[in-house]
């Protein structure tokens, strides 16, 4: 089993919707019984909300459903139960840094790490932008999940 958590700042735009993403990733690679898929937030600002309205809107004219998720904030406790910790940015990651204990073994990093043909190394806010900004988040988290899902992949055999 491998544990993948994204994240964010607010965890209701850009995380929720690489989850969403990823989620339907590994199902269709036919591994949903061996990758466990979360997101969250650096901060506590929308904890107990759902994604952002654009996001679902986004997310949904591509086939992903985000209806469920609920934001949450990161806490020590994901560094023992997730593999992964990705980032979406490098504010986010240093905020991850910040709370990761000396002991940890997974992979803690930027999500844009796993998508090699993309010169961008940051997935950008789209809040304060206009709705092409979710699309383009849209069209990175979709290049980065297949990456992912290659590198999992290849842990698990």
């Amino acid at each position: 089993m491998k544990r993948v958590l994204f994240v964010c700042l607010g965890n209701i735009c850009r995380s929720p919707t690489a989850h969403g993403v990823f989620q339907h990733v590994v199902d269709c690679g036919g591994l949903g019984m061996q990758v466990e898929v979360d997101s969250a937030g650096t901060a506590a600002y929308h904890v107990g909300n759902g994604p952002d309205s654009r996001s679902v809107s986004a997310a949904k004219s591509r086939g992903y459903d985000l209806s469920a998720l609920r934001a949450r904030q990161a806490v020590e406790a994901d560094f023992q139960r997730f593999d992964y910790i990705l980032a979406m940015d490098h504010n986010n990651l240093e905020n991850l840094k910040d709370l990761c204990p000396e002991n940890y073994e997974g992979h803690l990093g930027l999500f844009l790490d796993f998508a090699p043909n993309i010169s961008e190394s940051e997935v950008p806010d789209p809040y304060y932008g206009g709705s092409d900004g979710f699309g383009h988040v849209l069209d990175l988290v979709e290049e980065a999940a297949e990456g992912l899902l290659a590198d999992i992949r290849r842990e698990l055999s």
